[in-house]
């Protein structure tokens, strides 16, 4: 191969593959050296130098100069094969390098073709992979159909580069408002919080950082023109912008547009609000399939419940119910006092034990007796002492000048 010709073709890789030119002088030339070292050993000398302004190609072996023609065939194979191995990692890297730096970012590409649920998409000097779960639900590819997605992750695995795109990713319409919307691009209008269920609605909550600026007008622009492009990227996808607000209920309110709310109950210590509306007004508020209070509850931070007033009434009635409340609980505490206080001087049903002979219990002072009632009955074991005359002597010598009365009347 000649100098000039040899230079043509590595200033026409360069520009089609946007890989360096010193890299393939340095993969030539590596090339040349393990075609070389096939033919004379491995442990030859031998150098290789290939002038980068003239192409010409010098090969210095044991014995002198040596004509790139006197390799043969099998060397000259080898080196072809060296060099696309070189060439690939080059490109490799040249490709990641320049994609990792779109990570984050939109590009444009065609369906290449449908890889069963996923679809490859060609990007030019690579392919990107579009996966089933980052589609938008609804959403068909065809071969060639032009696409807009959004670069999630570049990783190399083996000797390729991957590159996963997304349709559905959330940043992706903060992405396509920065390239829309010229305040957005310059800091002055800031997107603070956006939420995103793709193929139904996305509900974007944007400030301004300059008081002359109106949010919302920049965002939709004359006549819905800014807005509008980025429906129609997205396929028709709704796109609700509000203004940010720091309190929680002016929030809610904004986002739950364009439903009228009537009233708006917040609980701090579960971040819950019941948020109560008018009948026809429920649908709304809720929207398809609930994306409405999906998206304006992810937006606040809270967790928002929709009620109606006739369902907020029947809720707080049943509230009232099961807690009877405090007026309730004083009426039934009275009650329980005097029936302790009642059942204290009940004598007892089973009768009093009576104590042994000659001995007298002591009395014990009731609870709640007075000191005159216990002077009365202290007199009372006395009855309990009664048996004691039956072994007195007075009687006994009464009964005995009976006995010699009866027995002579039974003499006579």
């Amino acid at each position: 191969m000649q100098g000039a010709e040899l230079l043509r073709l590595v200033d026409a890789i360069h520009r089609e593959r946007n890989v360096e030119k010193e890299v393939l002088f340095q993969g030539l030339e590596h090339a040349l050296l393990t075609a070389v070292r096939k033919k004379l050993g491995e442990s030859a000398s031998i150098a290789v130098n290939i002038n980068r302004e003239t192409g010409e190609t010098r090969i210095v072996g044991p014995s002198g100069d040596m004509d790139m023609a006197d390799l043969g065939r099998i060397p000259a194979q080898a080196a072809k094969q060296v060099f696309g191995q070189i060439l690939r990692e080059a490109e490799r890297e040249v490709i990641f390098s320049e994609f990792d730096r779109f990570q984050r970012a939109l590009v444009t590409g065609s369906v290449y073709r449908l890889d069963g649920t996923a679809v490859i998409v060609n990007l030019g000097k690579t392919e990107g992979y579009l996966p089933k779960h980052e589609q938008v639900r609804g959403e068909t590819y065809r071969v060639g159909d032009r696409v807009l997605c959004y670069v999630v992750d570049v990783k190399k695995i083996g000797n390729r580069v991957k590159i996963i795109l997304s349709r559905s990713h959330p940043d992706m319409i903060r992405r396509l408002f920065e390239r829309e919307i010229p305040e957005i691009a310059d800091g002055v209008v800031d997107i603070h919080t956006l939420v995103r269920e793709a193929g139904y609605k996305t509900k974007v909550a944007c400030t301004s950082l300059d008081p002359k600026v109106d949010p919302i007008g920049a965002c939709v622009g004359v006549r819905g023109s800014r807005i509008r492009n980025i429906i129609e990227e997205l396929n028709g996808e709704k796109i609700d912008i509000i203004p940010w607000n720091d309190s929680p209920e002016e929030l809610m309110i904004n986002a739950l547009k364009p439903a009228q709310i009537n009233s708006i109950t917040l609980y701090e210590d579960v971040k819950k609000a019941i948020v109560v509306v008018d009948e026809d007004q429920l649908s709304l508020a809720i929207g398809k399939k609930g994306a409405n209070v999906r998206l304006a509850s992810k937006l606040a931070g809270w967790d928002i419940d929709i009620l109606s007033e006739q369902e907020a009434r029947e809720r707080e009635a049943a509230a009232q119910d099961a807690d009877p409340g405090p007026e309730r609980a004083e009426a039934v505490e009275p009650e329980a006092v005097p029936a302790t206080t009642e059942a204290a001087p009940e004598p007892p049903t089973d009768p009093p034990t009576e104590p042994p002979t000659g001995v007298a219990e002591p009395a014990t002072q009731a609870p709640g007796t007075e000191a005159g009632a216990i002077e009365d009955a202290a007199p009372e074991p006395e009855p309990a002492l009664e048996p004691a005359p039956e072994t007195e002597p007075e009687p006994a010598t009464e009964r005995e000048p009976e006995k010699p009365a009866d027995a002579a009347g039974g003499t006579e």
